[in-house]
């Protein structure tokens, strides 16, 4: 837990003193990631225990229980790993040529961390000692990785998985900070004034990153004599984020069918290129998308004790993720209600300029590698 506040009180102070200090500090943890992911699997797959074939077998799954829901328990893992490619979009207002950079920094994300995510899985299942024992269950990949390349050369490996959990940690904190800017911008959070503020010294917008550092603290610190909320907490965050790419996704599928016949109006890039458009895939795509996203989420909420409730007898933590969402959701209702009572619905005219902040060649590029 200390280890862990003050890794996030450095983050912080990165994220409110430069924004270009924050991008060479997340560029340079993409790399190192990025290279200790591919020595890590290189050596996994050269050191086997059995063949790759293993991730066809269904040891473990009883002939009582359908294998859907084995099935349904190991997508959570691509649920947790297929995210964070949003940054790109929380960046875009800093980066240089975001119609072109963003796009692209997406397919990149989603990638490199859903290749690179499955190799590595194939191969701690290939170099394993052990897929019986419980080890791996119970230790993870850092049991497979020292107990297979040794203490010396595991750990100096285990030395990068430190710096990609800094790197993350910075990523999501400046992806954060960066969501509650834009929504306080427009009004749409409390203390909108101070939290929407960028520095014109630094060109950070210093309150929205301290209120994200500072909650994340407390998220940790709740953990403090009850490690299992931890788990509670990872799920939760995941299927909250896959709530929020359905906010996007389906309003858009409702925009695609009503512009079915004339489509979106057309535009260019920074470039004087004509706007991406997935043509006539636009709605099949988007309504596979709401689709993928809907079972994702019911997944990823549905009151599992394994998944929520380590301890196996407590109801609040089983049932914490319909139990938080239900709560933001009726303070999102009632906070939303009351600002439309007094103000009245949100314009353009009121969204303040953004020129005062500064662009840093792709940030945004960086950051969404780092945190898918």
């Amino acid at each position: 837990m200390v280890l862990g506040i003050v890794m996030l009180v450095v983050t912080t102070l990165v994220n409110i003193t430069s924004v270009r200090l924050m991008a060479r500090v997340t560029s340079f943890g993409v790399l190192i990631e990025i290279i200790g992911v591919v020595v890590l699997i290189g050596a996994l797959f050269l050191l086997p225990h059995r063949s790759p074939a293993v991730v066809f077998t269904t040891a473990g799954s009883t002939s009582t229980e359908p294998y859907v829901w084995a099935f349904l328990a190991s997508s959570l893992m691509a649920a947790y790993v297929m995210v964070g490619f949003d940054s790109a979009g929380e960046l875009a207002e800093e980066t240089h040529n975001p119609r072109r950079t963003t796009p692209k920094t997406i397919v990149r994300a989603l990638t490199v961390s859903g290749l690179g995510g499955g190799l590595l899985i194939i191969g701690a299942l290939v170099a394993a000692p052990s897929l019986t024992d419980g080890k791996l269950a119970t230790q993870g990949l850092a049991w497979v990785i020292t107990s297979t390349l040794g203490d010396v050369f595991g750990r100096l490996l285990l030395c990068t998985v430190a710096v990609a959990v800094f790197a993350c940690t910075l990523a999501v904190q400046t992806a954060g900070a960066r969501m509650v800017y834009s929504m306080a911008r427009e009004k749409a959070l409390p203390f909108h004034r101070t939290l929407a503020r960028v520095s014109p010294r630094t060109g950070t917008p210093i309150a929205a990153s301290i209120v994200v550092g500072v909650g994340a603290g407390l998220a940790l610190a709740v953990n403090i004599g009850q490690s299992a909320i931890f788990t509670a907490l990872s799920s939760l965050c995941i299927a909250m984020l896959y709530l929020a790419y359905l906010g996007v996704t389906g309003p858009l599928l409702v925009q695609r069918i009503r512009l079915r016949r004339s489509g979106f109006p057309a535009g260019v890039d920074e470039d004087g290129k004509p706007l991406f458009t997935l043509g006539r895939w636009g709605i099949p795509l988007n309504a596979l998308a709401v689709a993928f996203q809907i079972g994702m989420a019911v997944n990823l909420i549905w009151p599992r004790p394994e998944i929520y409730d380590l301890t196996g007898n407590s109801w609040w933590l089983q049932y914490s993720a319909l139990l938080f969402i239900g709560a933001v959701l009726l303070v999102g209702w009632v906070w939303s209600a009351r600002r439309h009572r007094a103000h009245g619905p949100i314009t353009l005219a009121e969204v303040p300029s953004t020129a005062s902040v500064p662009a840093v060649q792709a940030p945004a590029s960086a950051t969404a590698t780092v945190e898918a």
